[in-house]
């Protein structure tokens, strides 16, 4: 018998960042499978690993910077692979770069990554994937040593190793993300890249020349000093997942270490910025 799932459709305004927290919020309380729409996601949990208190300790649903209603019904059980393949679209990036699922055909652009990412944040689609893309184009990542924090779907580290980057940390405190890293990671045949799953605690003692950090912002400002201590001379720290409206509190931060803010790449309003270390 197929199994009953409780089907919650939340309207999320603004959608971005709010959706990301959200269904990583949603994945830590069992939440399995969601699908985003135009006006925010539908989440389904299996009714036996359900709860009437289960949303009580979603923190975004509390926050005064977002809008968030939900309206939830019984279902039986979906097709999720059918549902998410409806939902992704490839994507190329500079008609360099093309990012789709192993389903979709090769475009046979310079760069091919293949990403499968479930639950995890970052297809390519949303606009901080697709400008840290654009600025790793731009850089020779020849034998530099690169941290991807926050990796997420892994599709950054993949990206720098295709670019040359060797040795690559990629590290993402949720474990869905990690265990999507790794299968994306071996999906494209990287061999250069350690996942980890935690935080930024990881990271003492550790030395980069690049480091890559597409988090959102207050998690980024109160771990700077921790990503530029990492940072070797002449180092590169890319930055994302905040709005054209926080550089300067970011860049008030970066500048007590040292760091000097290059050129930036700004998207429907979401900002990637590149530091270089003095």
């Amino acid at each position: 018998m197929d199994n009953i799932y409780i089907e919650y459709n939340f309207t999320v305004s603004p959608k971005e960042p709010a959706t990301e927290i959200l269904i990583a919020e949603l994945g830590s309380v069992g939440f399995e499978s969601f699908v985003e729409n135009e006006n925010g996601v539908t989440a389904y949990i299996q009714k036996n690993d359900w709860n009437s208190t289960i949303l009580e300790n979603i923190f975004v649903l509390n926050s005064n910077e977002f809008t968030i209603d939900h309206s939830t019904n019984e279902v039986e059980q979906t097709n999720w692979n059918a549902e998410w393949e409806k939902n992704f679209n490839p994507i190329q990036v500079d008609d360099l770069v093309s990012i789709r699922a192993p389903f979709h055909e090769n475009p046979n652009l310079k760069y091919d990554i293949v990403i499968e990412p479930k639950m995890s944040f970052g297809t390519g689609h949303h606009e901080t994937t697709h400008m840290m893309v654009q600025h790793l184009l731009k850089l020779d990542l020849t034998d530099k040593k690169t941290l991807d924090m926050g990796c997420g779907t892994g599709i950054l580290a993949i990206f720098a190793e295709m670019k040359g980057a060797k040795p690559i940390d990629a590290i993402d405190i949720d474990n869905w993300c990690y265990e999507n890293s790794l299968e994306n990671v071996q999906r494209n045949n990287c061999k250069n890249i350690s996942v980890f799953e935690g935080d930024s605690s990881l990271l003492m003692n550790k030395k980069y020349d690049l480091i890559i950090a597409n988090i959102n912002r207050n998690i980024l400002l109160m771990d700077m000093k921790i990503y530029t201590n990492c940072l070797n001379e002449k180092g590169i720290l890319l930055l994302s997942g905040f709005y054209e409206d926080d550089i300067p509190t970011i860049d008030a931060e970066v500048s007590k270490y040292n760091l000097k803010l290059e050129t930036f790449i700004e998207r429907n309003n979401w900002v990637a910025l590149k530091y270089n270390k003095e």
